[in-house]
């Protein structure tokens, strides 16, 4: 399914509200002016404060990107696009919920 490309500048959260930074490993290839963001990369979350209904705080920290492209690659790695297939996770992995993306570039687009 062909998605818009994910990049550093792409605005998105957790389903908590909290956000989620992709951190790019290698910035090699850019849209926008920002580094692409591929399958191998860090998905960081701040913010969120997701608390079970016990009480116990289970905020999402990190993100397990899910799926890819399957015909474009950077430096060999798939490129993540939108929609995203990705789990936001708390520190004990486990998961909270797809991420939400808001924004990003929307002049390529990807398979």
């Amino acid at each position: 399914m062909p998605g818009t490309v994910l990049h550093t500048g792409t605005t998105a959260t957790c389903p908590h509200g909290g956000t989620l930074n992709i951190v790019v490993a290698s910035p090699r290839v850019s849209v926008s002016g920002m580094p692409v963001a591929v399958l191998t990369d860090q998905g960081l979350v701040a913010g969120c404060a997701f608390t079970l209904p016990n009480g116990k705080p289970q905020p999402c920290v990190t993100t397990r990107w899910v799926a890819a492209t399957t015909r474009v690659l950077v430096n060999g790695q798939p490129v993540l696009i939108n929609p995203l297939a990705a789990l936001c996770l708390s520190a004990e992995q486990i998961p909270g919920g797809p991420p939400i993306i808001a924004a990003s570039q929307t002049r390529v687009i990807a398979t």
